[in-house]
């Protein structure tokens, strides 16, 4: 590829075609005041929309997520950006790859094409900019000097406010369809993998580890929706105040060996998780990650607590 290291405000990948971020997703629950409530307390901002709700991070009005009412909870849909030259490339190398287009789903406001992955979930391809981080995200693992108090009184400590969506992990039926299917439509990369049970991809214009992730399960669906913090105070301040909230169920605190980051997972009152995520490993666009497939053992966390029985149970099979 071409050689681009040290050219300032680089944000795309010279000569080759694949999507720069994870736009927004969709998902349906049976109840939006719960959701509001749930999401509140995690620390985004939860605002209504016509029929439904979307979810924004502190400070900014990118929307990371909309959420409507349905009987049960289930992932709706995916929206991935592209930039804008690519746009017209893009779909013709997804129509190439033998993926029929069809119709936004009723009520959208898209400008975008849309088709479904190779198990049903709608996928939306368009122009936006990009969200996914252009360098590694900022970790604050500073030390108090001597004679200071480091930790706040816990009656005055601060919220945690999530500063952007970092990455899904989805159910799917089959994860070597699912690579091959987001790779060669989209674009995306295999960062590293676990045989069949979990693999995790980027994209190619600078992302983390993993901007979306599949786990092995008997149907499609939504596991866990990862938001990135600026350090392990921040998720162990957040997982402290949703506990006394209410949310108790969870995993953490714990470090991650694919993708590095250090997490707490909060469980949401559908059976999936949001993640306080923190620290997690970047690939900048030129570089080309050398994909791994590693042992069950080392390939989920480091260290942590004993993972709970239903952690990787898919509701949405149900």
């Amino acid at each position: 590829m071409t050689a681009i290291t040290g050219k300032i405000g680089v944000t795309k990948r010279p000569g080759e075609l694949g999507v720069h971020s994870m736009d927004h997703f969709g998902m349906s629950v049976p109840d939006l005041a719960a959701a509001e409530r749930f999401y509140g307390d995690f620390g985004l901002i939860v605002r209504e929309e016509g029929q439904g709700l979307g979810l924004y991070t502190e400070g900014s009005e990118h929307r990371w997520m909309q959420l409507s009412e349905g009987p049960r909870k289930k992932l709706g849909h995916l929206s991935f950006g592209v930039f804008e030259e690519d746009f017209e490339p893009m779909k013709t190398r997804i129509e190439r790859a033998g993926v029929r287009l069809v119709d936004p789903p009723r009520g959208s406001d898209s400008n975008g094409v849309w088709f479904f992955d190779p198990f049903g979930i709608p996928i939306e391809l368009k122009v936006a900019e990009k969200s996914s981080p252009n360098v590694k995200t900022s970790f604050d693992m500073a030390s108090c000097p001597p004679g200071q108090a480091a930790a706040p009184l816990r009656s005055r400590a601060a919220r945690t406010r999530p500063r952007r969506l970092a990455h899904l992990l989805m159910f799917s039926p089959d994860i070597g369809r699912s690579i091959d299917f987001y790779c060669r439509a989209l674009g995306l990369r295999l960062s590293d993998r676990s045989g069949d049970g979990v693999c995790f991809l980027h994209g190619i214009h600078g992302s983390d580890h993993h901007m979306i992730a599949f786990a092995k399960s008997a149907a499609p669906g939504m596991h866990h929706v990862s938001w990135d913090v600026g350090s392990i105070d921040d998720i162990g301040r957040g997982a402290m105040h949703m506990a006394d909230r209410g949310f108790q169920k969870g995993w953490g605190l714990g470090r991650h060996v694919l993708g590095s980051n250090y997490f707490h997972y909060i469980g949401d009152p559908w059976g999936s998780y949001s993640e306080y995520s923190c620290d997690i490993d970047y690939i900048p666009l030129d570089t080309d990650w050398e994909a791994g497939d590693h042992d069950p053992q080392d390939g989920f966390y480091l260290w942590g607590p004993e993972l709970p029985a239903d952690f990787v149970h898919n509701f949405e099979a149900e």
